[in-house]
């Protein structure tokens, strides 16, 4: 597994490729989970010292769930992936829609009850914005874990909060790309690249023992991999 770095995700959003037969999650997945783990963590401590709810918020509450789903963000991100298939321009852009929903309601905290909600309405839309051929509200849903009704539900609210404002120009997204990498190179990139480098000296030391029994016991070694 290769680290990643400013360079390798800038190469991932524009010259991915989109063969059926490949199967490697889009570095941005990584990136963008980071990003909105580190969001939910600060937005649990600003929690802790502010337990009133304006009622300003209600239209969002629309996202909020009966309860917290048990899956983390990168699980439910790759599972979007593995079913979907969206490009990393769909996340990047996914990313637009969320920051731009959140500058339209700056109250609004994004928590473990609607992250979800929130994530596979953003990149359906993100994908009908970008893909030239998508799957149907259904099918997303059914990705995504919640019912059809309510997928039609989050889109349509989800539009008319946004003002109906989901274009995003090339300067816009390559901004987008851009802070991803500046993520990558600082703050939450250092902390994807530091377990992805532990994962790697670990398997380096499995496979150096491995080797070893298999010169000291005259057989061959079956790496686990």
């Amino acid at each position: 597994m290769a680290l990643i770095s400013p360079r390798k995700l800038r190469y991932d959003l524009y010259s991915y490729s989109y063969e059926e037969e490949s199967n490697n999650t889009p570095l941005v997945i990584s990136v963008l989970a980071s990003l909105i783990e580190r969001t939910l963590a600060r937005n649990e401590r600003i929690a802790k010292n502010c337990r009133v709810i304006s009622h300003k918020l209600s239209k969002t509450r629309v996202f909020d769930s009966d309860e917290a789903p048990d899956l983390t963000i990168q699980s439910y991100l790759e599972r979007i992936f593995r079913y979907t298939r969206a490009g990393p321009s769909v996340y990047v852009v996914a990313y637009v829609y969320i920051d731009r929903f959140c500058q339209f309601y700056p109250e609004f905290r994004i928590g473990p009850r609607n992250v979800h909600r929130l994530l596979i309405t953003t990149i359906m839309v993100a994908s009908k914005f970008v893909e030239d051929m998508n799957y149907r509200n259904s099918y997303f849903a059914r990705v995504g874990g919640i019912t059809r009704e309510e997928m039609n539900k989050l889109e349509f609210e989800f539009i008319f909060m946004m003002k109906f404002k989901l274009h995003v120009n090339v300067s816009v997204y390559e901004s987008y790309c851009c802070h991803l990498e500046r993520e990558v190179s600082i703050g939450g990139g250092y902390q994807i690249e530091r377990t992805l480098r532990c994962a790697q000296e670990i398997k380096a030391t499995n496979n150096h023992t491995q080797e070893t029994r298999y010169i000291n016991n005259d057989h061959i070694a079956r790496l686990l991999l």
